[in-house]
C-alpha cells in the first residue's frame, strides 16, 4: 500500500544506516562495559596494594563511565525516553516534532525567503548573462526549439477541440457585439473612397456585367418580351426588348471605357454618403448593428469561426513537427538572436535580471506563508515514531561518536582531575 502524500518513507537505504546506527552503539556500549571492566580491574588491584597507577586508572575509568552515561542519556533523550522513565525533557524530536517543524518553518522564511535575500541572490548568480551565453549556443538553441515544439505538440493534443472552438467562437462573438462596427467601416470606407481604391472594384464590376450582357443577351431580352402586355404585337414587344438590351450594353460599355462616365460619379457620390451615414447617422448605424446581430447569430458563421481553430491547429502542430518548418526556423533563429544579445547587452542584461529578480521578490514575499505552511504541514503529518526513527537513520552514527568521545574525554578528564588532586596533596 502506497505511502500517505507527504508520509515519511522507510526505504532500504534507511534500514542499511540503521544497521550502522546499530553497530555504532555496540561499538559505544562496549567501549563502556571496558571502561567498567577497567575500573573495577582498578578498584581490586588498588585494594590489593598495588602501585599508585592504580588509583589513576581508576579514576579515568570512573570519570570516562560518567561521561559515556551522560552523553548516552542526552543522545538517547532526542528519541526515547531513557529506560522509559517519564524524565522531563526527553524523547524531545517524537513529542517537539510540530513545534520543530514550526521553527524550521519559520527559520526558512525568515532567513531564505525574504525579498532582499532572493534579490541579492539572484544578482550574484547572473541569471541573465549566463542564459544568454548558453542560449546563444546553437546545438543550445535547437534543444530548446524541439522542448517547445513538443510542449505545443503535447499541449495542443491535450486540449479538446470541441471546448477550444467554443471558448474561440464565444470570444469572437462577444467580443463582436461588445464593440459598434458601423463607425469603424465608415471610416474605412471613407479612406478608401477618398483615395480611389473603390475605382477597381468598380471597374471589375462594370467588366463582369459587361460580359454578363453579353453571354446572357437572349436572357435579357426574353425578360423585357415576357414583362410586356398581352395586347401589344410580338414585334413590338421584340423590338422593345432589342432596344433595352442594346442600352443596357451600350450602358455597360461606357461604363467600362469611360473612368469620368457619370454614373462612376453617382457611385463615387452614393459610397461617400453612406460612409458618412455609417459614422454619423443614428438609423444606418442601427441597421448596420441589427445586421451584424444577425449574421453572427447564424449556424453558417459559428461554424466558419470554430473551424478556424481546426485550421490553426492544423498549421500549428504540422509547422511544430517539421524541423525545417518556417515556424521552427524562426523560433531558432529568435533565440539565437536573443541569447547573443543577452551577452553582450549590459542593459538587457540588467532589464532581464530586474524582471527575474521582481519576479522571484514578488512570489517569495507573497506566498511566503504557504511556502512555509508546506514545511509545518509535513512535518506535522508525519508519525513520531517514523520521525525519530528516520532522523537516527541519518544521524544516529555521529550521536554514537558522541558517546565514545564523551567517554574518552570524560576518562581524560578524569585522570586529569585526579593527577591535579593528588599533585597538590589531596
Amino acid at each position: 500500500m502506497p505511502a500517505p502524500l507527504g508520509s515519511l518513507t522507510y526505504s532500504e537505504a534507511d534500514e542499511e544506516k540503521r544497521r550502522g546506527v546499530r553497530r555504532m552503539k555496540a561499538l559505544a556500549t562496549g567501549l563502556l562495559l571496558a571502561v567498567a571492566l577497567v575500573y573495577g580491574l582498578a578498584k581490586w588491584s588498588q585494594s590489593a596494594g598495588a602501585g599508585a597507577w592504580a588509583g589513576y586508572v581508576a579514576a579515568a575509568a570512573e570519570a570516562g563511565m560518567v561521561g559515556a552515561l551522560a552523553d548516552w542519556f542526552a543522545v538517547t533523550a532526542l528519541f526515547r525516553r531513557p529506560m522509559g522513565l517519564p524524565i522531563p525533557h526527553t524523547a524531545i524530536i517524537p513529542t517537539k516534532k510540530d513545534q520543530l517543524g514550526q521553527s524550521l518553518g519559520d527559520f526558512v522564511g525568515e532567513n531564505f525567503l525574504s525579498g532582499e535575500v532572493v534579490r541579492v541572490r539572484l544578482r550574484a548568480v547572473g541569471i541573465a548573462s549566463r542564459l544568454g551565453a548558453w542560449l546563444a549556443r546553437p546545438e543550445h538553441a535547437d534543444r530548446v526549439t524541439a522542448e517547445l515544439a513538443t510542449a505545443v505538440r503535447g499541449a495542443l493534443t491535450v486540449l479538446r477541440d470541441s471546448d477550444v472552438q467554443a471558448v474561440v467562437g464565444e470570444a469572437i462573438t462577444r467580443r463582436a457585439d461588445a464593440a459598434e462596427v458601423a463607425p469603424g467601416i465608415g471610416a474605412m470606407l471613407e479612406k478608401v473612397v477618398a483615395d480611389g481604391g473603390h475605382r477597381k472594384v468598380v471597374d471589375l464590376v462594370c467588366v463582369r456585367a459587361h460580359d454578363w450582357l453579353v453571354t446572357h443577351g437572349d436572357s435579357v431580352m426574353g425578360a423585357v418580351t415576357g414583362g410586356a402586355p398581352g395586347w401589344t404585337p410580338r414585334f413590338v414587344d421584340r423590338k422593345v426588348g432589342e432596344r433595352v438590351y442594346k442600352e443596357l450594353l451600350r450602358f455597360a460599355i461606357e461604363m467600362r471605357d469611360m473612368p469620368d462616365h457619370p454614373a462612376r460619379g453617382a457611385v463615387d457620390r452614393f459610397l461617400g454618403d453612406f460612409a458618412r451615414d455609417l459614422q454619423s447617422d443614428t438609423d444606418t448605424r442601427a441597421r448596420v448593428e441589427r445586421l451584424k446581430s444577425d449574421l453572427l447569430g447564424r449556424g453558417e458563421v459559428q461554424d466558419v469561426i470554430a473551424s478556424v481553430w481546426a485550421s490553426v491547429r492544423a498549421m500549428i502542430v504540422a509547422a511544430a513537427e517539421d524541423e525545417r518548418s518556417e515556424l521552427r526556423l524562426r523560433v531558432r533563429a529568435g533565440i539565437l538572436s536573443l541569447g547573443s544579445r543577452m551577452a553582450a547587452d549590459d542593459r538587457l542584461r540588467e532589464k532581464v535580471d530586474g524582471w527575474l529578480e521582481d519576479a522571484a521578490v514578488y512570489v517569495v514575499t507573497t506566498y511566503r506563508d504557504e511556502i512555509t505552511s508546506l514545511i509545518t504541514d509535513t512535518v506535522a503529518g508525519w508519525d513520531a515514531e517514523h520521525t525519530s526513527r528516520k532522523i537516527e537513520a541519518h544521524i544516529g552514527r555521529d550521536l554514537q561518536f558522541i558517546r565514545i568521545n564523551g567517554t574518552v574525554v570524560g576518562a581524560l578528564a578524569g585522570l586529569c582531575i585526579y593527577g591535579l588532586t593528588r599533585g597538590l596533596g589531596g
